[in-house]
């Protein structure tokens, strides 16, 4: 007969303390100052191995940024361009695609009179010269889309036309797709969840995700459904109502084969220091640290050498420029 395996309290204490340290996972800040002037709305990518910040935003009242930044560490970061080809760097959308680097859409000069939205379209292999590859997309001016890649095909999901001017015939809910920058098809007019910006759009497990977003003015809007399409036309409610807060100006990666919200920016809240994490979509857990960069919106967020980036933002009072890193181990999550 096999006799039952006594366990003492001590050794109950020492496997306790063990699976709680497994259970908390700090970021670590990488720098306080990167070259880069602090800013939000910034475009991001990872391209060529290197980090990359593109133009953004200083405040409503001055002209928007147009320089390029890189780095390999996310420490020391390197001018490469101090004024690109293109002007409407707050909030554009960026993505790599067939080994180019694009800039689309994006807004200009916040409330000041010459202000605009656009739709053009700019891509670029080295982020020192920049090809306009089409001064008018299919797709209105906007600006604060969602930007994915999926079927080898660029796509852009809603946004909005007229960032602090315009009204609810402003929200878009459209997709559109490209194979080459230039010419753009319309998946669907109007997609199943409804007009947004601000939001996130990911892909993962082969289909496109848009979750979060609303409106910032004149009618403050902020959601936290959930929606999937593995075609881009039909929509699939996967909650209404995920438990992380509803939000604008977040930032969303898939990393270890989960899907990341991290942060952002609702009227009745500011900003948030969050992080949540899923694998379907529908059930969301926050990912708790005692060490995390602080509350803001609008930075710039990145998965780049096995490991999260936080960079830049609006912590508030100030704008930011600080870097942060995450490391999870692959196993961690213990269903890997």
């Amino acid at each position: 007969m096999k006799r039952p395996i006594l366990i003492s309290g001590i050794a109950l204490i020492l496997i306790a303390s063990v699976l709680n340290a497994q259970e908390t996972i700090n970021w670590e800040k990488v720098t306080d100052h990167a070259g880069w002037e602090p800013r939000d709305s910034q475009g991001e990518l990872v391209y060529k191995n290197r980090l990359w910040i593109f133009g953004g935003w200083f405040n409503s009242y001055k002209p928007c940024p147009r320089d390029v930044w890189n780095s390999d560490d996310g420490k020391n970061w390197k001018l490469v361009q101090k004024k690109a080809g293109w002007k409407h760097s707050d909030l554009a959308m960026t993505l790599v695609f067939k080994d180019k680097m694009w800039l689309m859409g994006g807004w200009y000069n916040g409330r000041l009179p010459d202000h605009s939205s656009s739709n053009e379209v700019w891509s670029s292999t080295d982020g020192v010269k920049w090809e306009q590859v089409t001064s008018n997309a299919g797709w209105t001016p906007r600006l604060a889309a969602g930007a994915v890649v999926f079927k080898n095909k660029m796509w852009i999901l809603g946004g909005i036309e007229d960032y602090y001017f315009g009204d609810e015939k402003s929200l878009k809910n459209d997709v559109w797709y490209t194979s080459d920058g230039k010419e753009w098809e319309q998946a669907t007019g109007s997609a199943g969840w409804s007009p947004r910006a601000y939001h996130q759009a990911v892909v993962f497990n082969d289909k496109i995700w848009v979750f979060g977003g609303g409106n910032y003015v004149p009618n403050h809007i902020t959601f936290n459904d959930v929606w999937c399409s593995d075609d881009g036309i039909h929509w699939e409610e996967v909650t209404s109502s995920a438990p992380w807060s509803p939000r604008l100006w977040f930032s969303s990666v898939v990393y270890r084969d989960r899907m990341f919200v991290l942060g952002g920016w609702s009227k009745s809240h500011d900003n948030f220091g969050d992080v949540w994490y899923s694998k379907d979509g529908s059930e969301w857990t926050e990912l708790k640290s005692e060490v995390i960069w602080k509350s803001r919106h609008e930075h710039s967020t990145f998965v780049f050498q096995d490991k999260i980036w936080v960079a830049g933002g609006f912590p508030r009072p100030l704008l930011s420029n600080e870097v942060w890193s995450l490391e999870i181990p692959p196993n961690w999550f213990g269903d890997d």
